[in-house]
């Protein structure tokens, strides 16, 4: 109980988990959630092993509305307040939005946009009161550059995650709370097996493009640690972001449109 505890959101794989780690290293017990239960509990053992951390799991599917509350009331009943919040949960939506159904679309504000802002409009006022607090939203490379077709939702939820980060961040100044948006490329993780595009991307993409989950949550937590509002991992994904703010959005788009880019995006 005398160490401080950290909520990690889409604990049960890839960055989430990798963030887990992170932390029981830097002596944070954890608060685990996800929908997969039985690897949230394989996991707490393991931090506990590892770690000698307390780790508490909350199985849910962060796509339901009520899930937010239901995990801050849980926390309360458990006595914990949480002390650092990484909003990690995250998938893509394949295909076209108009040949979508709008409740898939719908889940996917409510994972990557309505949940995370909840989540720190519910933590944040006793991060403040306390003195202490950090929060970590993963957000993505593709939020620092124009949209394109596939995945429609993707990167504008993102953009408003970095835009987000940065106004809490502004918000926050003096109080002892540090809020960064950290923005990763393409990431070894379940997340391209999951959205069906892992055998595309692998064959389409060079290997030095990709990162380690566990190198991309050092990298974040390095960034919420130095206050640091928006933080980009890794050389190429760099370039990508500053090149984003070079070159004309016209003509990424035009790029992003020719047959290749769109075969790949799909």
């Amino acid at each position: 109980m005398d160490r401080r505890l950290a909520l990690v959101t889409g604990a049960s794989a890839g960055i989430g988990m990798a963030f887990a780690h992170v932390l029981a290293a830097q002596g944070y017990d954890l608060a685990l959630t996800a929908r997969r239960g039985d690897r949230l509990e394989a996991l707490a053992a393991e931090l506990r092993a590892r770690h000698d951390a307390c780790a508490l799991v909350f199985c849910a599917d962060m796509a339901e509305a009520a899930t937010p509350a239901a995990l801050a009331e849980w926390l309360t009943r458990e006595g914990r307040p949480v002390d650092a919040l990484i909003n990690n949960a995250g998938y893509g939506l394949p295909g076209d939005f108009a040949q979508s159904a709008w409740e898939d679309q719908a889940a996917v504000l409510q994972v990557m946009l309505n949940g995370p802002c909840e989540l720190a409009h519910r933590l944040l006022p006793g991060m403040i009161d306390r003195g202490f607090g950090r929060i970590v939203n993963v957000a993505s490379v593709a939020g620092l550059t124009p949209g394109g077709a596939g995945h429609t939702l993707y990167g504008p939820v993102k953009s408003f995650m970095v835009r987000f980060s940065q106004s809490l961040h502004q918000e926050t100044r003096g109080t002892g709370v540090h809020v960064s948006a950290l923005c990763p490329g393409l990431t070894w993780s379940e997340f391209h097996d999951v959205n069906g595009t892992r055998d595309r991307l692998s064959a389409g993409t060079p290997r030095w493009l990709w990162m380690e989950a566990e190198a991309v949550a050092v990298a974040g937590w390095r960034a919420v640690e130095a206050n640091r509002a928006v933080a980009v991992p890794g050389a190429p994904n760099r370039i990508a972001a500053a090149l984003a703010k070079l070159v004309p959005d016209e003509a990424i788009m035009a790029l992003m449109a020719s047959e290749g880019w769109r075969a790949r995006s799909r």
